[in-house]
């Protein structure tokens, strides 16, 4: 795969696409098998995003269960979401086929069940799996209850089992669908930062190295919407959610998938790593970005609950990382055109943690969208949507985002002088007005930056577990040195408004 920096060149296209990972790709790709001609635009590398940390299972039973779905969008939109993903791993599995991509695509079942049946089964979990699985039923899920999940070493007491589900390595399938795309005449441009997204009758694309594309359409799809300053964040809230891998003997765990009832729910599958062993990765203990006071602890958790119920696991973890999903206050993504901008201007954002088939029904809904074409799910994922019966959660999360910016008064993450900060680590250090986010490298250098987000001006937060700076009020990340890696922000962070220096 060939992929370059646009530079200040100045091009023109039908759509061009931001964001590189499963979402952009496969609307870029969809968009160009109509005939249109699309230019897709990545910050980093193809897949260098969330794609690239996801576990890539293939839902359609949906985790935030059908009798929720089914309280807030009624009968139908439960129908209709478990009909679009349902599709969406149809997709997949076309576009594999079709493309000859080598992905590991298979499909198979998976199971739900409560995190404690060891502790003694309660009522009220017994009756949740019921309620679930009719209600997923009539929504057009094949499943049923079962007596236990095929666990040999842990009973997991009577759980749902659903048919038809999926996996894929989620990397090889992106990349080779972005082969697919320049094969047939698409042109990636990586390394690009796209900085201005300007719909109407002549909408542009600008980028910080000067470049500039006219178009017909925009569609970002960078996670969450980096050309939306508030009205998309009051919706969704981010959160890092955390995966491990350890080996287990070759066949030891069934080939299926794997989640519980808890809250923050847990769930696994495997891969093959050898002849004789395969990687079993699991995964959960999701929390709000940017608040967490230990980042080991979720690691620890997530192997507990492993070794609980495949204790022939091995005793260490090969490979630990965490990954950011965006949880929509009324459970279901958005998907379509970016509310109070211009017709011409879409977005895909609020995955819930089914990012892979979220991805896919994008690539559907907003081709049909460009195309001029109905669509079922289009009222279903409308981003202008706001939920009467999700209101209280839709408050709760906005006074705990208003709750963040109490920090400027509490001091509690702060330190007064750079030398109580170890090597490779940062901290905040306030002086009078201004806050400075200060890391200090191997070498003991020492790199300061504004600690205040350019989104909306959110005091940020050092996440030691993956370097970087988060923040608790919207979910921007930085890199150590300020880099912007995550939106809403769509710049790094400003110069520091003092000099850090040690008293």
């Amino acid at each position: 795969m060939q992929t370059r920096p646009l530079g200040a060149e100045k091009l023109t296209a039908d759509v061009v696409v931001v964001g590189g990972g499963l979402a952009g790709v496969s609307v870029a790709y969809s968009l160009q098998l109509e005939g249109r001609s699309v230019i897709l635009l990545e910050d980093g590398c193809i897949g260098s995003g969330e794609t690239g940390r996801t576990t890539a299972h293939l839902m359609s039973a949906l985790d935030d269960r059908y009798y929720n779905i089914k309280k807030l969008f009624g009968e139908d939109g439960a129908k209709l979401a478990a009909e679009s993903h349902k599709a969406a791993i149809d997709i997949i599995e076309a576009n594999v086929r079709r493309e000859g991509i080598h992905c590991n695509f298979t499909r198979l079942k998976a199971y739900l069940f409560e995190p404690n049946f060891s502790m003694g089964s309660s009522q009220k979990g017994v009756e949740e799996l019921v309620t679930e699985s009719e209600a997923a039923f009539q929504a057009g899920i094949s499943n049923r209850l079962v007596d236990r999940a095929p666990i040999k070493d842990y009973d997991t007491g009577r759980c749902i089992e659903f048919d038809d589900q999926g996996e894929f390595h989620p990397m090889r399938y992106l990349l080779g669908l972005t082969d697919a795309f320049i094969r047939r005449g698409g042109k990636v441009f990586t390394h690009t930062h796209a900085v201005e997204m300007k719909g109407g009758k002549q909408a542009y694309v600008t980028t910080s190295d000067g470049g500039r594309i006219d178009c017909a359409d925009i569609v970002v799809a960078t996670n969450t919407p980096v050309n939306d300053r508030v009205t998309m964040h009051t919706k969704q809230e981010g959160y890092r959610s955390y995966v491990i891998c350890t080996r287990v003997p070759k066949g030891y765990v069934t080939k299926a998938l794997f989640w519980d009832t808890e809250d923050p729910y847990h769930y696994a599958r495997t891969t093959p790593l050898n002849e004789s062993e395969d990687l079993l990765i699991i995964g959960g203990e999701d929390h709000r970005t940017g608040q967490n006071k230990d980042y080991t602890l979720p690691y620890q958790r997530l192997y507990d609950w492993g070794k609980q119920r495949w204790p022939m696991m091995s005793r260490t973890i090969e490979y630990q990382w965490s990954g950011q999903v965006w949880e929509p206050v009324d459970l279901l993504g958005f998907i379509g055109h970016n509310p109070h901008d211009a017709s011409n201007v879409y977005i895909v954002t609020g995955d819930s943690g089914t990012g892979m088939t979220h991805c896919t029904i994008a690539g559907k809904l907003i081709t049909d969208q460009i195309q001029g074409r109905t669509n079922p799910w289009e009222k279903l994922y409308d981003p202008s949507r706001l939920k009467v019966r999700g209101m209280k959660d839709y408050l709760e999360g906005n006074l705990n985002t208003g709750a963040q910016y109490l920090r400027f008064f509490s001091g509690s993450d702060q330190v007064n002088d750079i030398e109580e900060i170890p090597k490779d680590c940062g901290a905040i250090i306030r002086n009078g007005i201004h806050f400075c986010a200060v890391y200090k490298d191997e070498k003991g250098q020492v790199h300061s930056r504004s600690a205040v987000c350019p989104h909306l001006k959110g005091l940020i937060q050092w996440n030691p577990d993956e370097k970087s700076w988060d923040c608790p009020a919207h979910g921007s990340r930085f890199d150590r040195f300020g880099k912007v890696m995550e939106g809403p922000a769509n710049e790094d962070l400003h110069p520091p408004g003092f000099q850090v220096t040690s008293r």
